[in-house]
């Protein structure tokens, strides 16, 4: 299957997710194309009649930019900027973010205000189809005057020919993918080098790559929650519709439907109960996990907005015959959406943590650490330690990142989002809130299957998840190496099919 790049169709999250899953391959619309040359074109012109220099056209870049560079070195100007600009280090940037990198920058292009060649776009979508993904780093975007840096990183290989790229499984020197399929380097022309580096591709395809994740997450700690309560025997009433109609947050209303639904037909859950309340990781979960999703919804309007978006600089306006320099690749509105994302997550990843602490404390006839002969076992106590450490990092990486600056280009860049860093952080806090999630499901699983030693049965739907877990991760009766269990538990969440 293939999908159009267009500049008259939003591209959502949702889209993104089916192209993704769905390994289509991208193609450019009419719209698009007419679109990407109507703005070079004229270009073009307005260099031929402009007395007066035009930034990052005419010009040098950022502080350099009163130093005018001669038409015969404009294209020079253009490479050197990648060039010098490529100097990621740092742990490479997964192959899935790169894709998105790929696509978003072609959506970026597909408005016709950047002025890049329709062949240069064209590249940028030839080698996401062919799986033709530069190597980039995390470190070294300031998230200001755009992904400087990574998107440098990104297109030395790909328009260039220069630099390192994975291909077909191996990674290689671009110039041996380039002979392979026979392409050859595009020659940037006026202001194309600025319009690659410009923009704020790099912290929004991390956005994307943790929204989706973190939609995932918040529908996946709602099933385990509802196992947890469930094996924790725990109360249904602090999740009733009209307790929550008073305070009708919707993502706390759907938290409740969610444990209702999921909880629905079990013996457990609507047995007599001796105990009045619940520890509130159980009772006050609809407004902590309520609260995360209303967050998601929030920042996934932000992001939306911004893929959406033309992002680089100067802007090209053939209609209103205006070039402008002005702030689009800015990345403040990323950077404090992706700080509260990370914070929403990680409140995800703390009550979890919570919960797996109550099964293994030997409460409501719970067996001490969840091994029916505890002391010669230690069986479930330490999964809990590593939850809580992971947890304990997690924390530690919801320092927002938003509020920090460092003046950089001779101070012509004085306040800058750090965008970058709260990207890729939110990134690894997603990561880690999935293990914690893990971890707990690890717990409650097993603390079920001591439940049902009881005689006593959950709802279909919970032990249905569990009947599937349990082909995957065995009940622990006596100690064992648990790491790989606890591994196994995370690919489970990987890939359970969500409808």
């Amino acid at each position: 299957m293939i999908h159009y790049i267009n500049p008259e169709e939003k591209l959502t999250l949702d889209k993104i997710q089916e192209i993704v899953d769905g390994h289509m391959t991208l193609a450019l619309s009419d719209e698009a194309a007419a679109r990407i040359k109507k703005c070079r074109d004229y270009l073009n012109r307005k260099m031929e009649t402009q007395k007066v220099p035009i930034y990052g056209v005419t010009t040098g870049f950022g502080s350099l930019c009163n130093i005018s560079i001669s038409k015969e070195q404009l294209s020079q100007l253009q490479k050197n900027l990648v060039m010098s600009h490529a100097c990621g280090v740092g742990d490479e940037v997964p192959a899935e973010v790169v894709r998105l990198m790929l696509l978003l920058k072609a959506q970026n292009f597909c408005f016709g205000y950047s002025g890049a060649q329709l062949q240069t776009v064209q590249r940028l979508i030839d080698c996401y189809n062919n799986d033709v993904l530069p190597v980039v780093y995390q470190q070294g975007s300031l998230g200001a005057s755009g992904d400087l840096c990574p998107l440098a990183n990104l297109m030395l290989p790909a328009i260039l020919g220069m630099g390192d790229v994975y291909y077909k499984g191996r990674r290689m020197d671009a110039k041996q993918v380039y002979a392979e399929l026979g392409w050859q380097p595009i020659e940037l022309q006026s202001k194309e080098g600025l319009a690659l580096l410009n923009g704020t591709q790099f912290m929004s395809s991390y956005a994307v790559w943790s929204l989706l994740k973190a939609r995932r997450l918040s529908r996946q700690a709602d099933m385990v929650l509802s196992l947890s309560l469930d094996a924790f025997d725990g109360r249904i009433e602090p999740f009733y519709e009209n307790l929550h109609m008073v305070r009708p947050h919707r993502g706390q209303l759907e938290t409740a439907e969610a444990v209702r639904r999921y909880t629905e037909g079990s013996q457990i859950i609507s047995r007599h109960k001796e105990h009045v309340q619940d520890p509130y990781s159980f009772r006050c979960a609809p407004q902590v996990h309520g609260a995360a999703k209303d967050t998601i919804r929030y920042v996934e309007s932000v992001v939306e907005t911004e893929i959406n978006s033309t992002t680089d600089n100067p802007i090209v306006l053939p209609d209103d015959d205006m070039v402008i320099s002005g702030g689009h690749f800015h990345g403040e509105p990323l950077a404090m959406v992706l700080d509260f994302l990370a914070i929403a997550l990680a409140e995800i990843g703390a009550i979890s943590e919570r919960r797996t602490y109550q099964l293994v404390d030997a409460k409501r006839g719970l067996p001490s650490f969840l091994v029916a002969k505890p002391g010669l076992n230690s069986g479930f106590m330490i999964p809990q330690y590593t939850a809580a450490a992971i947890v304990s990092q997690t924390k530690q990486l919801c320092t927002p990142c938003s509020v920090d600056s460092i003046t950089s280009s001779q101070n012509q860049e004085d306040l800058v989002s750090m965008g970058g860093n709260a990207a890729t952080k939110c990134a690894r806090v997603a990561d880690n809130v999935e293990r914690v999630l893990a971890i707990e499901l690890f717990n409650a699983a097993q603390a079920l299957d001591f439940r049902h030693q009881e005689g006593l049965k959950s709802s279909p739907f919970i032990e249905q998840m569990v009947a599937d877990y349990r082909k995957e991760v065995p009940f622990v009766d006596i100690d064992q190496v648990m790491y790989r269990l606890i591994h196994a538990s995370v690919r489970f969440l990987q890939n359970m099919k969500l409808d």
